[in-house]
């Protein structure tokens, strides 16, 4: 056989004739990313994502199919190349219409592996439910009783029965149960040591990734225990503290964390002296400055996070608030309403100047809360506040909701007239927090401390984290901006960039855009309601601060698991439209429009056929009549309608050997195994 010379990517090779570009250039180590090729059967050409670029004339062609010629200059790693393959994967990503990954993972800020964790709790391993869920989430016996659950919102569940799984509770009972015991694999310590400043879920979070790593931390905290937020600024009838006292003996328990008691920056601590004596530093104080009403009088409404922070000094037995008025809409708010409503008789108001729909408080706050006796003031403005015969009297307005604001949400509009007025011994204003920075930080115009958005760095060697850089958040968005600033230190300490790996994830829409016929069933899901919260009595809801809900038994749990319809990609690991399209840039934006097919045939007992992730390849219909010489497979209709299917739409043929042929080839999930896997 004659032999040819050509070039590829300024290399010279000599190759037989007769072979194409991607043959050689994959003998040749170099590396042409491809969709629709398998070496077993016939030309596909359908993906072009191996596209290159004969150099001398300009001309595009598909890897795959294209023959090399003797004087080729062939680029296949150019930035115009790359921009082409982007292109390609775009337009397959237009018509893509799978979900890579499950939307209770996806909405989780921790990016916690929810579905997984929540499939081997169904299973009856909740053991292995810890140590998915603390893969991301180092505070899982706090979490699992005050995350708000966005997960849960975002069940696509909800589309059957309008309620999600009860997520948030696999995280609960599995720390529960193993949490003492459980101890993860961690690197030995490098002689490195970072100073952190604050306790709370960020500096934990941020201390508990680094020392996975082998970094060792010190932390400091100004108050007496440990904690921040989780102590100071959450009650005791939602986080017992000697749930999260048990929580914060693992990290000590971890070697090389140390925690640090009554330092307060600025008078016991200062952060030149720590940026010399460690190798990094991590601010992580939190926004603990209550904001003011905004009103005249202001000066005598206790702000909202001040007055939970006395509470809990006080081992959550404070003076009778008597006659209370919180206004606020958010958590805080409902905090320090039920807390009041613990510690008197007389009547808890709290005032909103919206409606109930826009409170940004958890909607099962505002149940609870209600059913312990608080009175909801709603569409409320406080004008005025001053003292009088030994009480507090609050101006009001009545509003009315306008055109919607920045927020997206009504705007509040005062009625004219409509003033009057309520008297009070307690007014707490709960309406928002702001951050502290420390001096010599630079900070953003909300004052928070303004880091670089790559590796949450603020200066020199001092990083940042939590609600200090994002503003008033929750636990599990403080735990996850730890785990980034930790990420972005660790970088830091090797001397290297911190770049972190782009992802995308396909989805087929929010659960309130979609209809049963869309969901995509792996199993038969179970019609079963979600297993209600159990609660202690309503008596001692409203006089004591024990611990509002019970733990789910294990029985309970595995029921609960069993309402899971398992939504993400079974190929999600392996999928190469995802690998490609993360590596190459590429969006499934780009393209608007129709995405086509969405059918799915789930009726074959092991294997599932998905249409909305099909590109339309060819290859399990070529695999599986060239291969298994089988004719089990084929195209139906043109065009844009066209799609994969088995004869009448039936399921696969009894004759099917579930050889998995197909299965192994197709690059994108369309057909793959039923069974998902925790890892």
């Amino acid at each position: 056989m004659s032999e040819i010379k050509l070039t590829i990517d300024g290399k010279q090779i000599t190759a037989p004739r007769g072979r194409t570009i991607l043959e050689i250039a994959k003998e040749n180590g170099i590396e042409i990313p491809t969709m629709c090729h398998d070496d077993r059967i016939s030309q596909t050409t359908s993906c072009f994502v191996c596209i290159v670029r004969e150099g001398k004339n300009g001309k595009w062609m598909p890897s795959c199919s294209a023959e090399a010629q003797d004087g080729m200059e062939v680029d296949t790693s150019s930035d115009m190349v790359r921009d082409m393959r982007k292109t390609a994967l775009d337009l397959l990503l237009s018509e893509h219409s799978g979900d890579c990954e499950a939307p209770c993972t996806i909405s989780c800020p921790a990016h916690a592996r929810v579905e997984e964790y929540v499939r081997v709790g169904r299973d009856g391993d909740l053991r292995r439910t810890l140590e998915i869920a603390k893969e991301r989430i180092p505070l899982p016996l706090s979490i699992g009783r005050v995350c708000p659950r966005f997960c849960e919102k975002d069940c696509r569940r909800n589309v059957m029965d309008k309620e999600g799984v009860a997520i948030n509770d696999f995280k609960r009972l599995s720390a529960d149960l193993f949490y003492d015991e459980y101890m993860e694999e961690r690197k030995e310590l490098t002689g490195q040591k970072v100073a952190i400043i604050g306790s709370g879920p960020a500096g934990l979070a941020a201390a508990y990734f680094l020392r996975l790593e082998g970094v060792a931390s010190d932390i400091y905290e100004k108050l007496p225990e440990a904690g921040g937020m989780l102590r100071y600024g959450i009650p005791e009838y939602r986080l017992p503290k000697d749930v999260l006292d048990r929580e914060l003996a693992h990290f000590e328990k971890m070697g090389g964390i140390k925690i640090f008691c009554n330092k307060e920056l600025g008078k016991d601590i200062q952060i030149d002296k720590l940026k010399k004596e460690y190798d990094a530093v991590v601010v992580a104080v939190g926004s603990w400055k209550a904001s003011g009403m905004r009103t005249e009088g202001e000066e005598l409404a206790r702000g909202g996070i001040d007055w939970l922070e006395e509470l809990a000094l006080n081992g959550w037995q404070g003076e009778d608030p008597g006659e209370t008025i919180v206004v606020g809409g958010g958590n805080t708010a409902m905090d320090c309403v039920r807390s009041a409503l613990r510690l008197t008789d007389k009547p808890v108001h709290c005032m909103y100047r919206r409606t109930e729909k826009e409170m940004p408080a958890e909607q099962i706050e505002i149940d609870e809360g209600r059913e312990e006796g608080a009175q909801f003031n709603f569409l409320t403005q406080p004008i005025k506040l001053r003292r009088e015969n030994g009480k507090l009297v609050l101006e009001c307005l009545r509003m009315e909701l306008g055109e919607p604001d920045a927020s997206g949400r009504r705007r509040p509009v005062p009625i004219e007239g409509s003033e009057f007025e309520v008297a009070a011994d307690t007014v707490i204003a709960a309406i928002g927090q702001k951050t502290l920075a420390p001096d010599g930080l630079p900070t953003n115009k909300w004052g928070d401390v303004d880091v670089e958005e790559a590796d949450c760095r603020a200066e020199a060697n001092v990083f940042a984290a939590g609600d200090c850089v994002s503003g008033p958040a929750t636990v599990v968005e403080a735990v996850a901006g730890g785990r980034r600033t930790a990420l972005g230190l660790l970088a830091y300490l090797k001397g290297e960039k911190c770049d972190l790996p782009r992802q995308i994830n396909v989805s087929r829409g929010h659960w309130q855009s979609l209809s049963e016929e869309d969901l995509v069933y792996l199993f038969d899901p179970d019609e079963n309601k979600r297993v209600p919260q159990r609660l202690i009595p309503l008596e001692e809801r409203t006089s004591t601060f024990k611990e509002v809900s019970y733990t789910f038994s294990e029985e309970e749990i595995v029921e609960e698991g069993k309402r899971c319809i398992e939504c993400s990609c079974t190929a999600k690991e392996d999928c190469k439209l995802k690998d490609f399209s993360e590596t190459y840039g590429a969006d499934p934006e780009t393209f608007g429009g129709e995405k086509g097919i969405k059918t799915y045939n789930s009726r074959h007992p092991h294997i599932v056929m998905d249409n909305g992730k099909c590109v339309k390849c060819g290859i399990c219909v070529k695999v599986c009549s060239e291969v298994v010489n089988e004719y089990l497979l084929g195209f139906k209709n043109r065009g844009f309608k066209t799609k994969v299917e088995t004869a009448f739409n039936t399921t696969l043929p009894e004759f099917c050997t579930e050889c998995g042929e197909c299965i192994e080839a197709c690059p994108v999930g369309a057909l793959d195994w039923k069974k998902k896997k925790d890892e």
